[in-house]
């Protein structure tokens, strides 16, 4: 890794995601988690209650046992993981039946010019930001990976619509 991404990206990601935009969007999700909570791309540690354990891997690869969790938890994740369809199939792998995934994600936009937006910036932006995508279809790449989406709300979360739309809700594993 680079000065940018070891010592710049580290902290800008931290002040983004603290924001009172994307605070308000977490406090929506993360008190329903419940059980086994299983974090996936914990960040700075901004859902941190207490009582955790740290298991330091990539979401593609969990390594825990199948159906050992009751909840998995992602909020601002699945813009950054490379390989989120992977990451996905492990998160449902490793809920019990019923187990819920909790999300919170900003991504495509429904408005076709912000959306066009979007996808010119991208390339650019996912260098600067981590590997950020401003453009993933969440709600489509969840139901693609074996869930059952039972509530899905969305909205853009601040003035800024090409990074600020957000989805936030809960699935059941399949």
């Amino acid at each position: 890794m680079g000065l940018y991404e070891t010592y710049v990206l580290p902290g800008l990601t931290h002040w983004v995601c603290s924001h009172k935009d994307l605070s308000k969007q977490r406090k929506k999700v993360v008190p329903r988690a419940k059980g086994r909570v299983l974090e996936v791309g914990i960040g700075s540690g901004l859902n941190l209650p207490f009582n955790v354990d740290f298991i330091a891997l990539t979401g593609e690869e969990i390594p825990l046992e199948n159906h050992s969790a009751d909840t998995v938890l992602v909020t601002y994740t699945l813009c950054s993981i490379p390989d989120v369809k992977k990451a996905l199939k492990e998160m449902n792998r490793v809920l019990k039946p019923g187990g819920e995934l909790i999300f919170c994600e900003h991504g495509k936009a429904p408005d076709d010019h912000i959306r066009r937006w979007q996808d010119r910036v991208n390339p650019v932006w996912t260098k600067i930001s981590g590997g950020c995508h401003l453009n993933r279809p969440i709600p489509d790449l969840i139901k693609e990976s074996g869930f059952d989406i039972r509530y899905l709300e969305s909205a853009y979360s601040s003035p800024l619509k090409i990074v600020s739309f957000n989805y936030w809700g809960m699935a059941v594993c399949g």
